[in-house]
């Protein structure tokens, strides 16, 4: 699937874009970093794999909602867009655990309820996530709202080989993230207290 394999470039350029250090390049420089990310990207190996398609084979297709997280990521790298403050990256971490707990615990057989079949007939699920962007609108949470938004329209065009509507949302990756995320900052808030506590 030619989208597919779009997906599978931009991931790859992404993903290395995002772990390179180039603080210390123009902004210039950044993106004619990624420009040749994308390229590189293309290389086909000797298996007859590109690089992207090895990535891909490992990871599988990364669900939109990281794509665009990324792309986020990469555009603040770039210099297109301020840092996102911590408030703000706090509504993200807590959807996408929240998401990530009804779906991952059911799909590894925890629990009578079989989540995952959600996506297939996705009139409900589609109206849970509306609620979501707009409590993430009410949040001013740009970033988030985007992400649900195109996501969805994502399923509607049926831009993934998927025709379940989870794989648009999630994947173990966004999840994983966000739990980390949380966990990083909420013991990053515990030892500011206690060195508050044995400051006074």
């Amino acid at each position: 699937m030619i989208i597919a394999n779009w997906q599978a470039v931009l991931t790859f350029a992404l993903v290395v874009f995002l772990l390179l250090p180039l603080g210390r390049l123009s902004i210039g420089y950044r993106l004619a970093t990624l420009l040749a990310l994308i390229l590189i990207a293309l290389i086909p190996l000797s298996t007859g794999l590109t690089l992207a398609g090895l990535l891909r084979g490992l990871t599988d297709d990364l669900a939109l909602t990281s794509l665009i997280w990324m792309a986020g990521a990469a555009l603040v790298k770039l210099g297109y867009m301020p840092p996102m403050p911590v408030a703000q990256k706090w509504p993200l971490w807590l959807c996408f655990a929240v998401l990530g707990l009804v779906l991952y615990p059911a799909a590894l057989g925890i629990g009578m309820i079989d989540t995952y079949r959600w996506g297939y007939n996705a009139r409900y699920l589609i109206v849970f996530i509306g609620v979501l962007t707009l409590l993430l609108v009410w949040l001013r949470s740009s970033l988030g709202v985007a992400m649900l938004v195109l996501a969805t329209a994502g399923f509607v065009l049926g831009l993934k080989a998927s025709d379940n509507y989870w794989d648009y949302l999630l994947d173990p990756f966004i999840v994983l993230y966000s739990f980390g995320a949380i966990i990083i900052a909420l013991v990053k808030a515990v030892v500011r207290a206690s060195r508050g506590v044995k400051a006074g």
